[in-house]
Order: C-alpha cells, then structure tokens, then sequence
C-alpha cells in the first residue's frame, strides 16, 4: 500500500495491526515467518517483534553482550477496524487524519458482499475514472445494465461536504437498471471525499443498501479497488451470487478500459476535461491541492466546491 510492504494482521483479541513488513535485521518478509497471536517471528533467525512493533527477542545474543532487543523497532501504522474494513494511517500524526466514513442504517456490522481488483493505473488516473459520470454507455454496456442507445441527458444537483462533495439525494436515472432489485421508488445519495473514498447509500421504503468504494495506491503505477456492499433487503442476499457476478463484471470493465487508457498515457498527451462532464475531475484536483496546501500553511482546510448542478449526457 502507497509503495510500502504492510504486514496485516489480528492478535489474541482479535484487534488489527499493522506493521511494515521487511524485518529490521536482514529485510527477510515478516509475513512470511510465523506468529502465535502476540508476536511476529522472522523465519530467517528468529527475531521476535510484538503488535506494536518492539523487537521482544534476538536468539543469536548470548549472556553479556551489549546489545538489547528493546532498541530495535518495526515501522507500526495506526489502524482502525470500521464496519468490516480496516483503514491503515500512514502519516506522521494521526489526529490529522480525515474522519473514517461511515454507511447510515448498518451499525458495526461487515459488508455483505466484498469484490477487490487491481489494475495498473496511477491512483489520479484510477479517481477521476471511476468517478466520470459520462462512460456508462460506452464501458458498462450489457443486456442487463445499459447500451449505447441509452444515452440521455441527466441534472444533478452537488453541495461540498467534508473533504469532498456530495450528489444530493435523488432518483435513480431511468437506465440504471439494477436499482429496479429494490422495488418501489429508490433514491440514492453519492458522496466523493479524501483520500479516495466514495460511498452510495440506496433507500427503498424500509430497505438500504450502501455501496463503500475505497481506491487504494499499491504504488505510483498499480491501484487497487475494495468494493463493499451492505445491505438489509434478506432477498438480495438470496440474490448475491447474481450480484457478485454483476460487480465484478462492472470492475472488470473498468479494469479494462483502464489499462487500455495506459496505452495513451504514457506518451503524456495534454488532457482536456470539460463542464459538466469533467467538473468532479476538476473538484477532485482542486480538493488534493487545497488539502495539500492547508497542511503546508498550518491552517484548516477550505473546501473549494460550492454548490451547483451539474448537466450531462450518459
């Protein structure tokens, strides 16, 4: 994650750690050593770290010499464990960390359905992809999703909200088909914010659904997507091996045209992004320079998004 080697894990308690991986001593792979629920043992000679990082044991030192254990530490990352996902901190202070977002209506419970995949993308590249609203027809196209020919025009109406902004509550477009599972009349909700977040939550009558996107950099040319999906409706779980099989159907042909966008790309070609279409894009950039910038100046950050309806066709 972010071109750094993470160790995850539980211990006794079951809380999550986290730890970097290479050991201290001759960078053999933690992880790949073994671990009794309260410390880490390097496979190559032994040393022995605890949860939060502290080397507990050095089997080569004999009695007398200098050298002591507690000197030697492993990187530790703060983690938090939120409705089923873990969320690593990498920075130097984790009081300056942006709220840890969360689904309403699904308490502490875990995603009901959880899809992952990697591509090669830079972490700009992959945002501002899966945020365009304009590529459905063109990348999503199925006999039970969409085509091209229905293409129409569409207005949403957008308001900033912490570290991002949000697609004020609505109903779903006319040819987004997969809304139609919950019955009665859906309205949906879209929130983008920092680091790389996006979150849907879905009502229909007494019946959610939230849809948790994180995209995480695995480094500058590899991005992952964790796709969580929670629900209360008790018949899409009769339904979740339809639904696995649409996300992961959907992600693939981001996936895809993803990489194949990589083929331009590194020919650094100027890039033209436009209103309305691009106008999340341009939020986007703007939020990462402003959050960049308040954290350079000492001072809070400003959201740069201001209210304003968006139209497009898609």
């Amino acid at each position: 994650m972010l071109g750094e080697p993470i160790l995850i894990g539980r211990d006794t308690a079951g809380a999550a750690f986290a730890l970097r991986d290479p050991c201290p001593h001759r960078g053999m792979p933690l992880s790949a050593g073994r671990f009794d629920g309260r410390q880490v043992e390097c496979c190559y000679h032994g040393w022995r770290f605890d949860t939060r990082g502290r080397c507990t044991l050095i089997p080569s030192l004999v009695p007398g010499q200098a050298f002591t254990p507690e000197h030697i530490r492993v990187r530790s990352y703060p983690v938090r464990e939120v409705q089923g996902n873990i969320w690593v901190f990498f920075g130097d202070d984790p009081s300056t960390a942006p709220e840890i977002p969360l689904l309403d209506g699904f308490d502490g419970r875990p995603p009901d359905l959880v899809e992952r995949v990697s591509f090669e993308a830079s972490i700009d590249h992959a945002v501002v992809g899966l945020m365009d609203p304009a590529h459905g027809p063109f990348v999503h196209r199925a006999w039970w999703w969409r085509s091209r020919r229905s293409i129409h025009h569409k207005s949403k109406a957008f308001a900033p909200s912490p570290f991002g902004f949000t697609m004020s509550r609505h109903a779903p477009s006319t040819n987004s088909r997969a809304y139609r599972l919950l019955g009665g009349a859906p309205e949906t909700e879209i929130v983008f914010r920092l680091p790389s977040v996006r979150i849907e939550q879905i009502s229909a009558g007494h019946h959610r659904v939230g849809n948790l996107t994180a995209i995480t950099p695995v480094d500058k040319r590899v991005t992952e997507i964790n796709h969580c999906v929670y629900w209360t409706a008790p018949w899409l779980t009769a339904l979740k091996p339809f639904l696995r099989h649409y996300v992961r159907a959907f992600l693939r042909q981001d996936r895809a045209i993803m990489e194949r966008q990589q083929q331009g790309l590194r020919y650094n070609p100027p890039l033209t992004l436009i209103d309305d279409a691009d106008t999340q894009a341009k939020w986007y950039y703007r939020l990462k320079r402003e959050y960049r910038r308040a954290r350079a100046e000492g001072r809070p950050f400003e959201n740069p998004v201001e209210p304003r309806t968006l139209d497009w066709r898609s």
